[in-house]
């Protein structure tokens, strides 16, 4: 009977164990609607920074937005910033970040970014996250009083993703699911 019942126990903590491996595993639909989710997060992101570097923006504003940027991001995530005029890129804690785009020299500010693609698919990691790579090009253009264009680049970057398992309570119950935040943006190149 006490083999029966170490058996038991033994055969239950496999089946458990396989379990939350399966559940750890993406399906083709699940790995769709977390790709879907970084790139939306991703657009969100370059919204943000749109409304942070305009000149228009109430102060009180961009500081909000600055609070709900940086909520995209994973603790001690940085972001890279380079100019045509040095090839020295400079990377910032997110924060830092967005406090010196609301700060920029310009009267006016115009950032767009394109080309929003994935360059790597989703790895599964040791500890179970899976990472990703997005890249995105980002178009700035700073300009004077007189609207005349003062500076002009282009920055291509990539935007590490970490996808975790997660689980909240909800009525009482334990949900698991899959969320998604940016990590480092590095500067890949920057041209004219």
């Amino acid at each position: 009977m006490k083999k029966l019942s170490i058996l038991t126990v033994v055969l239950f903590g496999l089946l458990a164990s396989y379990t939350v491996q399966a559940q750890d595993n993406l399906s083709p639909e699940r790995k769709q609607a977390i790709d879907s989710l970084a790139l939306e997060k991703v657009r969100d992101l370059s919204t943000y920074i749109k409304i942070i570097g305009a000149k228009t923006t109430p102060w009180s504003e961009a500081n909000r937005v600055i609070d709900r940027a940086e909520e995209l991001f994973m603790a001690q995530a940085e972001i890279g910033v380079s100019s045509i005029t040095t090839n020295e890129v400079k990377y910032y804690k997110v924060r830092k970040y967005f406090e010196r785009l609301m700060r920029l020299n310009y009267d006016r500010v115009e950032i767009d970014w394109y080309k929003i693609e994935y360059v790597s698919d989703l790895q599964r990691q040791p500890d179970g996250t899976y990472v990703g790579v997005i890249t995105i090009f980002q178009r700035f253009k700073g300009y004077d009083k007189e609207g005349q264009l003062q500076y002009e680049d282009t920055t291509k970057k990539d935007i590490t993703i970490f996808v975790k398992r997660k689980e909240t309570q909800i009525g009482g119950r334990i949900i698991g699911f899959w969320d998604v935040l940016l990590g480092d943006m590095r500067v890949k190149e920057t041209s004219r």
